[in-house]
């Protein structure tokens, strides 16, 4: 069996894992942009001198060799033939495969303003090559200014607040991280950057780029009419999935990116995706599982992607944790909000309608996220817990049988 898989990331990396881990005589062939496995959650910490190289790996010495895996570094997928079997690759290269992983992620996404694609201090953060660039470019300038509060544009101010530069956010929305946090459990991030020197600008956008003869951004004008100065544009308001290369292809895609079912498997027989590629859930733990389920049904274990809550997100910038699940605010009028909060930074919100939860935000003591992933991976009907929400403990909704198993 000839396994081939697009993408040395989580999913990736977790998926040719995983094939190795199930058939031990097939032949895996990874094809990657990158000549390194790392992850790309953590490289501000390389930006702030935190991590090596090395310690941006999340693989054991010497992965690929113990798994037998051939990898073509420094290429990308150009085009696939469903019907050949057939991976074209950017040094003009084929190589065919039995069973094919798409897990090639996405790129920065770059908005439609006059002048930004061709500026050549505006940059994308994606990969290490960008992390690279920004780390050289922003030593010569002193205006750093970085496009989207998401979590990327996080990661980026989070990797640049050492660098005693000037340093600009702008964002859409009302506040950081608007996908992730509602606005109170935002403002403790808000403060801790404003306290690093960071200027903020929320519900602004850029309405023009104001550059030089030979196209270098020198200052950015605003929606609101306030200008910026700008030595280095950081472009972190979105991604766009992989998927340019599957034109002219039978794989369907939309407009999110690969379409897959909850096997992983794409409309063609014997062509699987997982991770960013599918545009739906682009965070970090949702990849590799997506990876591995993938990897099981490609050998034939049946296995199918439905005992996780998609949206999770943890973080812990400036040494203050979240972790956010599902909504962050209630869709109408039929959901319950519940809080509670101190003067600690200690923040607790949970979001539900008809006893199940639809949305968590917890900052600072996370100790309840046990109990809260029980809670909803195990689909508990809260409303019959006859506690308050928060006072909620296992002993609510775990009992011992006979032979001293626990079940809810």
């Amino acid at each position: 069996m000839k396994y081939v898989v697009l993408g040395a990331s989580a999913s990736g990396i977790n998926g040719a894992r995983e094939l190795r881990n199930l058939d031990k005589e097939a032949e895996i062939t990874l094809i990657s942009k990158d000549d390194k496995i790392y992850s790309r959650c953590i490289l501000h910490h390389y930006m702030e001198g935190i991590r090596d190289v090395k310690k941006l790996e999340f693989v054991e010495d010497d992965f690929i060799n113990k798994n037998n895996i051939k990898w073509i570094k420094n290429v990308e997928a150009t085009k696939i033939d469903v019907t050949s079997k057939e991976v074209t690759i950017s040094n003009g290269e084929t190589v065919k495969f039995d069973k094919l992983l798409i897990a090639t992620g996405a790129n920065t996404f770059f908005p439609p303003i006059p002048n930004l694609r061709s500026a050549p201090n505006a940059i994308g953060f994606r990969n290490f090559d960008d992390c690279e660039k920004i780390m050289k470019m922003s030593k010569t300038c002193e205006n750093i200014v970085v496009m989207g509060a998401g979590l990327v544009g996080i990661d980026v101010i989070s990797g640049l607040t050492h660098t005693s530069k000037n340093i600009a956010l702008v964002e859409m929305k009302d506040h950081m991280l608007s996908i992730q946090l509602d606005k109170k459990s935002a403002l403790a991030y808000e403060k801790g950057f404003e306290s690093k020197g960071v200027k903020q600008y929320y519900e602004k956008g850029i309405k023009e780029l104001i550059v030089d003869e030979k196209g270098k951004i020198m200052e950015i004008l605003l929606t609101s009419g306030e200008k910026i100065p700008c030595d280095l544009l950081i472009v972190a308001a979105g991604v766009r999935s992989n998927v340019s290369f599957l034109e002219g292809s039978e794989v369907e895609t939309d407009k999110f990116g690969l379409i897959v079912d909850t096997f992983g498997k794409t409309n063609c027989d014997d062509i699987y995706g997982a991770g960013d590629v599918t545009g739906r859930n682009p965070i970090w733990p949702t990849a590799v599982k997506e990876g591995i389920i993938a990897a099981n049904n490609m050998v034939g274990i049946k296995s199918e992607m439905t005992d996780f809550f998609a949206s999770k997100s943890t973080m812990n910038f400036l040494g203050i944790p979240t972790l956010s699940l599902g909504i962050n605010e209630p869709l109408d009028e039929s959901y319950t909000v519940e809080i509670e909060s101190d003067d600690k930074g200690n923040y607790k919100k949970i979001i539900h309608r008809d006893g199940k939860i639809y949305g968590a935000i917890l900052q600072g003591d996370l100790s309840y996220a046990g109990i809260l992933t029980q809670l909803i991976k195990g689909q508990i009907d809260i409303s019959k817990v006859k506690k308050p929400i928060f006072k909620i403990d296992y002993s609510d909704f775990f009992n011992i049988k006979d032979n001293f198993e626990f079940t809810y």
